[in-house]
């Protein structure tokens, strides 16, 4: 009976052997930690891939730990990773059409950049990650504001002559046609610049301006609202070879788990934002609206700076730019 129980035993243990080795397991790296709204939205497509009962694993490396934030393209189209979560202007180098994924003024709020996710303008992209061999899984904008030492910024006028950090190089050439000296520097080094002098404004994601206590050393503070200058598109990406060769089941799962976690993405982003401007006014900073006039105002100094620019640097730049225009 023991020698029956031991053999029972044994093939019970390689049968479950034999149901890990058959589940397809997916590296997903990001750069950010577990806290993060980018990492969640992750989990919510590991978890619900998991729940699926495919035979499909996703296994997320962040806060950097398998690439670095700006080196976690190239090996996602070489098939060398199968998912990230990526601010898709760090692929600008390889194709430049992604830095209109970082530009001032060209989205105006969450739901107007939901609906550039699902516009011609979007599709021209994912027709260039294609070239890559990548593709889009979950779409997702964040929004940013400004901040300033000693005043409000609202409007063009608002930086001219003051010390700027900028995010990204779009965002810089605006802000210079503006009057602004640039300062480039990570959002990590804010705190420390406005702390000695250094600087006296900065542009940023909402995150960074909470996660980098930036509330400790300004006095204004201008989040996003109902407009908002800076958005930068971060989705979650995928190998397309990878993708193909998964089952039928597999796929679906996927898709499935993706959709809801773009509905999260939407609606965490918006609240993102008003929950930075509740930080700040609890820190005692005064808090600034950009009215829709300030809005076009920016915009049409970034169509004469970093849009040009855009133009003049990228082959089909103009019709890339137009479609994306189009969007109301």
């Amino acid at each position: 009976m023991k020698s029956i129980l031991k053999t029972t035993a044994a093939a019970l243990a390689l049968a479950a052997v034999g149901v890990t080795a058959n589940a397809t397991e997916l590296r997903l790296s990001h750069q950010w930690s577990n806290k993060d709204i980018r990492h969640q939205v992750a989990q919510i497509v590991a978890d619900e891939v998991a729940a699926a009962d495919v035979d499909l694993e996703i296994k997320i490396f962040g806060s950097k730990s398998l690439f670095k934030p700006r080196e976690q393209y190239t090996p996602l189209s070489r098939g060398q990773l199968d998912m990230t979560v990526l601010p898709l202007s760090y692929a600008g180098g390889q194709q430049p059409a992604y830095n209109l994924t970082l530009m001032p003024g060209l989205v105006k709020n969450h739901d107007h950049a939901a609906r550039l996710s699902n516009s011609p303008f979007m599709e021209a992209l994912e027709e260039k990650m294609a070239e890559d061999d990548v593709m889009v899984l979950v779409h997702g904008y964040l929004a940013g504001g400004f901040a300033g030492k000693d005043k409000c910024i609202t409007a063009p006028e608002d930086v001219e002559g003051l010390q700027t950090r900028a995010a990204g190089k779009s965002f810089e050439q605006m802000l210079a046609g503006a009057g602004a000296s640039i300062a480039s520097m990570a959002s990590s080094e804010i705190y420390n610049a406005m702390q000695t002098g250094v600087l006296q404004a900065a542009n940023t994601s909402s995150s960074s301006f909470v996660s980098y206590r930036i509330y400790e050393q300004v006095s204004c503070y201008t989040p996003a609202g109902d407009v908002a200058l800076w958005f930068m598109y971060q989705p979650l990406l995928m190998n397309k070879t990878t993708f193909e060769g998964l089952s039928e089941d597999q796929q679906n799962a996927l898709l499935a788990a993706s959709e809801k976690a773009e509905a999260y993405y939407l609606e965490e982003a918006k609240k993102q934002d008003a929950a930075s401007a509740e930080v700040f006014r609890d820190a005692g900073v005064e808090i600034a609206q950009m009215s829709a006039e300030d809005f076009e105002a920016w915009r049409k100094l970034a169509k004469e700076t970093s849009y040009a620019k855009f133009v003049e640097e990228v082959p089909d730049g103009q019709a890339l730019l137009d479609m994306a225009l189009a969007v109301e």
